[in-house]
């Protein structure tokens, strides 16, 4: 999609949100339902939560309707049994397009000042929704050139014509672009995953998760393994943002995954934060995704290429990876461009498995099956 296209959808989506602030508030406030110790959310003004355009957006995110040939929708790379992620290495579009990278979790993506892997530029869920409506390179959903399809397939629907109306009981013509990806950015925004084994530990039940679960968080929160400095925090990573917080949080970094050319360098596309401003010193540079629910949103990294989470762990280990052939053969370890808090360390076996409880005690599994979250269509189609 050309960059003149993109600016002119987001121009659109975003004058009607701010036309939708002009107007008064006639629909539910949305009431959080947030776990213990968490923040309320950071909400923008011109798109406040409501518990209608909540249920429009759970909607449209399962509705199929949204891609070219009625067989993709938002879920197919983000499966709530996944916690929002596809269980691929990386992504597939709708017209079998591979994207070159994996597919990044919803979990508690209200809480995150910037979306995707490596755009510092991309900070609205209202309009991050067009790239892979809309997007070309790759081709996602497939929309591009069809907006006037989508919205007319919507308004041939009763139930939409009724969802699109209380959600926006002002708007003469409810069915925008604006519209649907403000409900769609609403739903995710709930999207919140805070109580797991670990979390009640961390609220006082002591039995909560086991003796080895609880050693592996000694490890995960000290200076030996440096963990917590790009993962720490209540969302377990450092770029997050929520009502109230005095000064926003954004962090990339390189962790020495790649060094192909004895430099840092990464394998095109996937070049990082770099890929945005050309700036030598972003090459590898990636945002510390949550670790709540890690155990199950593998295969890991920014392109799916460790497959599992004792291979995070070697990788870390090391201080880097090594590639010894191919096309990317090149050791990580030594990239003067990899983050200082990637040392290195040396963990018993013991240790090991004591880290990798630590770290499958994150996951919620009330998140995973909240029907709050799951699609309602199941039985109307």
């Amino acid at each position: 999609m050309s960059g003149t296209r993109v600016a002119g959808l987001v121009f659109v989506a975003l004058a009607s949100c701010a036309a939708a602030a002009q107007r008064p508030a006639t629909s539910t406030r949305y009431v959080w339902d947030l776990p213990p110790g968490f923040p309320e959310p950071k909400v923008p003004p011109d798109n406040p939560m409501t518990t209608e355009k909540v249920d429009l957006g759970r909607h449209l995110f399962y509705d199929p309707r949204l891609s070219i040939d009625g067989t993709y929708s938002c879920a197919t790379c983000h499966r709530q049994v996944n916690a929002f992620t596809d269980g691929r290495r990386q992504a597939v579009g709708v017209s079998g397009d591979v994207h070159p990278r994996n597919s990044m979790g919803l979990t508690n993506v209200a809480y995150s000042p910037v979306l995707t892997w490596a755009n510092p530029t991309q900070r609205r869920l209202e309009t991050q929704a067009l790239v892979p409506m809309f997007g070309e390179q790759p081709v996602e959903l497939g929309l591009s050139g069809r907006e006037d399809m989508l919205l007319t397939q919507l308004r041939s629907d009763s139930r939409y014509l009724r969802l699109f109306r209380v959600a926006y009981p002002d708007d003469a013509d409810p069915f925008t672009l604006g519209n649907i990806t403000r409900a769609i950015a609403s739903f995710e925004r709930t999207l919140i995953s805070g109580r797991s084994p670990y979390d009640r530990f961390r609220t006082g039940d002591a039995r909560a998760i086991s003796a080895s679960a609880k050693r592996g968080a000694s490890l995960f929160f000290s200076e030996r393994t440096e963990c917590f400095h790009c993962h720490g925090g209540f969302n377990f990573t450092q770029t997050v943002d929520y009502a109230g917080k005095r000064f926003v949080e954004i962090e990339f970094h390189n962790t020495g995954l790649y060094n192909i050319d004895g430099r840092g360098g990464y394998p095109a596309p996937n070049t990082g934060v770099h890929s945005i401003t050309n700036d030598p010193q972003d090459m590898g540079r990636f945002k510390a995704p949550t670790l709540r629910n890690v155990a199950l949103t593998g295969p890991y990294m920014h392109d799916g290429s460790l497959a599992t989470l004792e291979d995070v762990l070697a990788h870390y280990e090391a201080g880097g990876r090594t590639i010894a052939s191919g096309p990317y053969a090149g050791v990580g370890a030594r990239s003067p461009l990899k983050s200082g808090f990637v040392k290195g360390f040396t963990l018993t076996a013991a240790e090991r498995r004591d880290l990798l409880s630590f770290l499958e005690s994150l996951t919620d599994a009330t998140f995973i099956s909240d029907p709050r979250f799951s699609t309602p269509w199941v039985r109307q189609r």
